[in-house]
């Protein structure tokens, strides 16, 4: 029963990473956003879309 609880914790924390490395592109640059993203383990992928194509982004960010 726990197991849905805790991939909820790493999709938030997934998530407040992602959204942090959005700011940090935006505050610095796309390279310290994904050196950013890539030590906190987000998948390629995903840093990839997230970074280099912004309108693939998720509307419901916090």
């Amino acid at each position: 029963m726990n197991a849905p609880v805790m991939q909820q914790r790493r999709n938030e924390e997934c998530s407040s990473v992602v959204n942090r490395g959005i700011l940090v592109q935006t505050s610095f640059n796309t390279v310290c956003a994904i050196e950013y993203m890539k030590s906190h383990n987000v998948d390629p992928q995903v840093i990839e879309r997230v970074l280099l194509h912004p309108e693939q982004r998720r509307k419901d960010q916090h």
